[in-house]
Parts: C-alpha cells; structure tokens; sequence
C-alpha cells in the first residue's frame, strides 16, 4: 500500500506500527483500539485551517474563550428550560483541554458539545452558528463538519447533512480492524455504495477505494453528561456482551470489561479512549492527547449532569414533592447502573403527589403536569408488540415480545440499556429507515449514503432482512463485520431531550414528536392522540 507523505509524518509522531497493521500509542498514551491509526491516516490527509471567528456570548462557547463555567448554569429551549450542574463545582476554562483549541482545525471539544444544548449540539445552535460566522466556525471544519472534505469549503450545500440533520461524518476503515489486533476482520457480507450523495464513499481520497480504505457514514454528537450512568459497571456488565454473547471490550488500562455504552457503534472501551480517538479525528490533532490532558477531559466529563428543571406549561419541575426524576441534581445523586423495575424502583421516578393538583398552581400548570404523569406511565406500562428487531428479539424474549418502552430503556434515571449491546429498531435500515419520497410534488433528493448488504453464501442470512438488504450506516457491524450486526445502534439516553433535537444517530427525527410516531409506525403500536400528546410531554421534562 502506498503511504503518502502527510501520513508517514503521522506515523512518525504517533509512534504507530501502521503499516505491519498495528496500533500503539505513543509514549504515556493509552492504548486506543487499532482502527484510529487509520483515521489518523485520513485526519493527516485533509487540510486544517481555523479561522478567526467571533465568540458566541452567553449561549455558545467558542474555543479558548476566556470564561469560567458555574456550579450550574440554566439555558432556555423550546420546551422550558435544561440546567447544567457540575458536581466539582466551578471550572477556569482557559487552558482547560476540553475548552482550549488543541489543532490545528480551530476546534475544541467543547465545539460539538455545547452546555446549551445538553453537552451535544442541536440543529438550531448549528444554523445560528452557520449564519453567524458565514460557515466559518470551527464546526464546519472539512474533516468531518462537511459532507466530504473534497468538497468546495465554506458553501452550505457542502455542509448539508450538518446543516439539514445536524449529522458529522464519521469515518472508519474498511475491511474493520481486529480492535487489539494486527489484522483485519474478514467481514460476514459484501459492502456496495448504491447511493453517494455526498461523494465521500467513492473519492479517491478520501472513499472505499483510496490508499487507505474508508467507510464513511453520519451521526450526531452525543451528549457529554451523566456519563457515569454511561460508562457504568454495575448490573448487566461482564466478560461477555448480554446481547450477542461475544467477548466484552475490556479496559485496557486495568483490564475489567466495560459496558460498551459510550458510542453509536461501541467502539471505543472508556472515555479516555474515546478523547483520544476524538482529538485525533476531530480535533486533527494528530500526536494525540498527553495522559494529563486525557485525565483533566474525563475527570471534568464524570462531573457533569443535565436535565430539563422548567417546563413552559407545567412550570418548575422541581416544586413540589415526588419529583425525583426531574433536574440534575438528582440524577448526581441517582443510584448508577441499576435496573429500573417499574415497581420499587422506576426508570424515571415520578411519584403520584406530583401528578395530583396543586392549589398553588394555576389551572394551565395543573393541567401539564398531569399531562407529564400520564406519559411516565404509558413510557413505563403501555404495552405493545415488538418484532423483528436484531439484538432484541434474538435474546430470547421471543418474536413478538410484549413489552413496553421501559424494557429497552431500562436503566434507572436515564432510559440507557443497563445491559451492554446494541440492536436494530430500523433507524437505518431499509424498509424503516426514512428515505426522501420519489414523487412529483417533492423536489427534494435523498442527501443520506445508501449501501447493499449482501450476506455471505457460507453464512446464514439476517434472519429478518434476508440474504440481501439496504442501510444508510450498517451501524456496529462497521466494527464487528458481522451480517446481524448490519444496522445496529447502542442506543443513547434521555436526558436533556429538550436541549438536542434532531433525534437518533442519523438525526432523522426532527422533533419529539416525529420520535414518537417513527416507533408507533415501527411496531404498530396504535398510541391515540392523546397519548402521543402526554409521551412527548413526559420526554421533554427529561
């Protein structure tokens, strides 16, 4: 294989085996999975400018802005209002890692995961930034806040999945890495573009059949809060993944396995990986963090949680008693990685007095409130059939399985899989997925990739899609390889709705609503009006 200069630099500095097909980090680094010296390769490859841009006052963050963060900091959305609470109190932000531009891109973490928006970003904080900074904030950076990097820079059509679904490329190798390995995975199927809008997966620089082999595919940031819930070790962790009874990633510094929670595809084991990985992807910072600085971003992440506390309608959510799933103090004082049972323990707790009338209220309040009451109890007992669904129907429940939306989103106080894995609710995959209509009252084209999956004769086939099938991010089975894999999602948690619409990796749900009635479509669940109404008013005090 070829080696371009910029890559071999890269290779020099972070002391990677890249060519004998090895990962190993540089002097005190910890040791990342083994893919990230590709996307080091292809980080190296595109150029990185940042611009001079103005800060964005109170609600946006820029990088290496000098400002401190409160204890806690409360920030208006359509919904109510979310607040940010930091449990280590009060952080000096200059010269902090997670708020200092370290690359040469212009970019800090804190630029796709801002306090405002619940430690992610939302559509309407990224189109504000566009038409502030005429698409020359650090966000919109070639790496990956365009749709290609070979695209023409600074135009919106070349940023139109960040703009339109608020989504980042993310690019992995292909065929995938053994994670600790020297080698490649032979995968179970055969990957083939269909559709390449953006023209990413068949450049020659940057796609599938460059010197360095890329998948890419677009997701939305996650959100960098409650991240001990997250990363987790309690109930349902061990030496095997719960779902699919493969070997667990382990952490490589103490060797414990790990939940696998933290990423769309699972990819990274802890968080000080995943800092890794992202400095070297996002930030293009490409030697990588220095242990201190990977220790001060993930001491800072584990102290940081987010939750709605006002409501528009039903007012503070914190008045008044029974409210304990409501506001982030009490998901910092929340038990972490337990099963939420519905019966001693709820997922999200919310006792009767605070759903009955209050005198102190006024009718409209009273009325939202009850509202709020009647959606935790259809999330938690409104049952409906769930079928053909990788990962979840698979597991021995059956199929169909009888369930409602607390089984999935079964962790105490944040809606998360306590057990670790991931499964396919079809967000991506075709028939399910959502796909631009073809007719002639729509002059609007599909902007999502498009890929055939085609399973391998020697192997089974997906036991619901068949031999051959169409998906717009095969999701962990860019990790894994794996035909069952195709699709697949960990799924992220609840909190902070409000604060991060567009919803689900690929951002293809605009709002709570369109949330709601893509798993009502999905699995038939026939919700009345009403009780999409009370649902969508539940998740938005989340």
């Amino acid at each position: 294989m070829r080696v371009s200069p910029a890559r071999a630099v890269l290779v020099a500095a972070l002391g990677c085996a890249v060519l004998s097909g090895g990962y190993r980090a540089a002097a005190g680094q910890p040791q990342s999975p083994a893919h990230v010296a590709d996307q080091a390769g292809q980080a190296a490859e595109v150029p990185a400018e940042a611009s001079a841009v103005p800060n964005g006052g109170r609600a946006w963050w820029s990088p290496g802005e000098a400002r401190d963060l409160p204890q806690a900091i409360e920030y208006e959305n359509a919904h109510g209002r979310l607040t940010l609470y930091n449990q280590g109190g009060p952080v000096e932000t200059s010269g902090h890692p997670f708020f200092e531009p370290l690359g040469p891109n212009g970019r800090a973490c804190v630029s796709c995961h801002q306090p405002a928006d619940g430690m992610s970003l939302s559509i309407t904080s990224i189109r504000e930034r566009w038409e502030e900074t005429a698409g020359r904030d650090p966000i919109f950076a070639a790496i990956d806040g365009s749709d290609c990097p070979s695209l023409p820079q600074g135009e919106a059509a070349s940023h139109s999945l960040l703009l339109e679904r608020g989504l980042f490329r993310v690019f992995l190798p292909w065929p995938p890495r053994d994670p600790w390995g020297a080698g490649r995975i032979e995968p179970e199927f055969k990957l083939e573009v269909v559709r390449d809008p953006a023209g990413c997966n068949l450049d020659p620089t940057y796609g599938l059949a460059s010197d360095n082999p890329m998948v890419s595919v677009y997701r939305r940031p996650r959100m960098v809060a409650n991240l001990p819930y997250v990363v987790h070790r309690n109930f349902g962790v061990g030496p095997f993944v719960g779902k699919t009874g493969e070997p667990a990633l382990r952490d490589p510094e103490n060797g414990q396995p790990v939940n696998m929670n933290l990423m769309a595809d699972a990819r990274q084991p802890t968080l000080g990986t995943q800092a890794m990985e992202a400095s070297v992807t996002h930030l293009q910072l490409l030697n990588g963090l220095n242990p201190a600085q990977i220790a001060q971003i993930t001491a800072f992440e584990r102290q940081l949680f987010a939750a709605q506390t006002r409501d528009l309608h039903a007012g503070d959510l914190l008045a008044g008693p029974g409210g304990r799933a409501f506001g982030p103090r009490n998901l910092a004082d929340g038990e972490i990685g337990v099963l939420g049972n519905n019966i001693t323990r709820w997922v999200f707790p919310i006792d009767e007095a605070w759903g009955e009338p209050q005198a102190r209220l006024t009718a409209e309040q009273n009325a939202r409130r009850a509202s709020i009451f009647r959606g935790q109890r259809i999330f938690h007992f409104r049952t409906f059939w769930i079928r053909d669904s990788m990962h979840l129907n698979t597991v021995g429940l059956g199929n169909p399985t009888k369930r409602t939306c607390a089984t999935c989103h079964g962790m105490h106080m944040t809606g998360l899989d306590t057990a670790n894995g991931w499964m396919d609710i079809g967000t991506t995959n075709l028939p399910w997925a959502r796909e631009v209509p073809r007719n002639p009252w729509t002059t609007e084209r599909e902007r999502m990739p498009l890929f055939r999956i085609t399973c391998r004769a020697d192997l089974p086939p997906h036991p619901y899609y068949g031999r051959e099938f169409y998906t717009q991010d095969p999701g962990r089975a860019l990790i894994s390889g794996k035909c069952n894999d195709v699709g697949t999602i960990v799924m992220q948690q609840f909190r902070g709705l409000a604060a991060r619409p567009p919803y689900f990796s690929n951002g293809s749900a605009a709002t709570l609503r369109e949330l709601i009635d893509f798993y009502d479509r999905r699995y038939n669940i026939q919700y009345s009006e009403q009780e999409k109404v009370d649902l969508e008013n539940f998740m938005a005090t989340l």
